[in-house]
């Protein structure tokens, strides 16, 4: 390692001013931070000094994710033998059929956005943000494995140009770039991002005797039967409450393992990235509306029978609430706000799943529409603070 920053170091000057490579400044440096731990520091006393910067931070949320990446490509060979019938279902054949499945969305994912941001980055001379390490792999996560590579390309340019770049880029944003990507696909390509169907290679379709890989969200919006609908995975099972939990169901590849965003979750906590206010009041307000509508349970909307806790582990609410939500740059910044915020998140989130069958995933569309509010309830609160204070002062005197 030492050898190859030596060689790198020796390049440094054809990048710096005066050099003939000075044009290509902002990603030479981008690449150099990305490999090294930049030695400036600050010599005056007007900067907070911490060893966490921007870099360590969206690592150690990719670390997070970690569980659920592996445990996703994992399920995307586990619904494919399903399917299939295939009997092999030894682990590294499924992973290695789930990773070959996913690879070419994440390698799109990051191609696409990565070039766009170090395109405007040395447009504007700026240097190269950390963002996109995070958006990147959250992007082909929350889509369903066979979304078209083409789709992601395009989704996630229009993402990152217009809900990022135009806002001055990574920390102005105020809509969460992962979210608007899976919003664009979803309003540009429905029929691709129902999710009502298990990965299955072309080279397997047609073996496949008249299989129904339809995700539990799925099989409750297109249910006909009025009351409870049983819930089944491909292969004709009936789908429990463990089920949903551990995550051997058919979903986007990335959210389905409840208990992997658990762990996820406990390390973005004990790191400080994530607001437990965020999460723990997210998952208050969606279980407090999943009871509410469960308490006044109407045949006509199947999900309202579904039980608080199953909902809580359906779809990518909780995925959304834990790595969505919680996006410090996109959610409110006042304890009070995160609260407010966070239940808003969550009850909007069951409100639209269980009332609007046209969208049976509410979680993408209420983290959206809480971005939009973040700031105003941020203002309201400092506006309330300061209006008791300065009561509280007028007493005083």
């Amino acid at each position: 390692m030492s050898k190859l920053k030596e060689k790198i170091d020796s390049l440094k000057p054809k990048f710096e001013k005066g050099g003939k490579l000075y044009p290509l400044h902002s990603v030479f440096d981008g690449f150099y931070t990305f490999l090294f731990t930049p030695n400036e520091t600050s010599r005056s006393g007007v900067h907070i000094h911490d060893a966490n910067d921007a870099k360590r931070t969206m690592i150690t949320v990719i670390v997070a994710l970690l569980p659920c990446m592996l445990f996703g490509m994992w399920n995307v060979g586990y619904q494919h033998a399903l399917a299939t019938g295939d009997a092999d279902h030894s682990l590294f054949h499924l992973f290695f059929y789930g990773l070959w499945a996913v690879l070419p969305q994440i390698v799109t994912a990051y191609v696409v956005g990565l070039g766009i941001e170090f395109i405007v980055a040395q447009m504007r001379g700026h240097e190269i943000q950390e963002g996109f390490l995070v958006s990147g792999i959250l992007i082909p996560m929350i889509c369903p494995v066979d979304t078209p590579c083409w789709m992601i390309a395009v989704a996630t340019a229009f993402a990152v140009i217009f809900a990022k770049e135009v806002f001055g880029g990574t920390g102005y944003n105020f809509l969460n770039v992962a979210l608007v990507t899976r919003a664009f696909l979803f309003f540009a390509y429905p029929a691709k991002m129902s999710g009502d169907g298990v990965f299955v290679s072309l080279g397997d379709a047609a073996s496949v005797d008249g299989y129904s890989g339809a995700t539990p969200l799925g099989q409750l919006a297109s249910s006909t039967t009025p009351g409870v609908v049983e819930l089944t995975g491909v292969d004709g099972a009936a789908i429990n409450l463990s089920d949903l939990f551990w995550g051997f169901v058919p979903g986007s590849w990335g959210e389905t393992s409840t208990f992997c965003i658990l762990i996820g979750m406990v390390i973005l906590l004990l790191t400080g990235i994530a607001s437990w206010r965020i999460i723990v009041s997210a998952a208050g307000g969606g279980f407090l509306m999943a009871l509410l509508a469960n308490h006044f349970a109407s045949p006509l909307y199947p999900v309202t029978f579904v039980s608080p806790v199953e909902q809580l582990c359906l779809g990518g609410f909780a995925f959304a609430m834990v790595f969505m939500a919680t996006d410090p740059v996109t959610a409110c910044r006042t304890n009070t706000g995160k609260v407010i915020y966070g239940f808003l998140c969550g009850a909007i989130a069951i409100l639209i799943r269980c009332y609007n069958t046209g969208y049976p995933e509410g979680a993408m569309l209420a983290v959206l529409l809480m971005n939009c509010f973040a700031s105003l309830i941020d203002y309201c609160v400092v506006n309330v603070n300061v209006r008791r204070r300065r009561k509280r002062a007028m007493i005083s005197q």
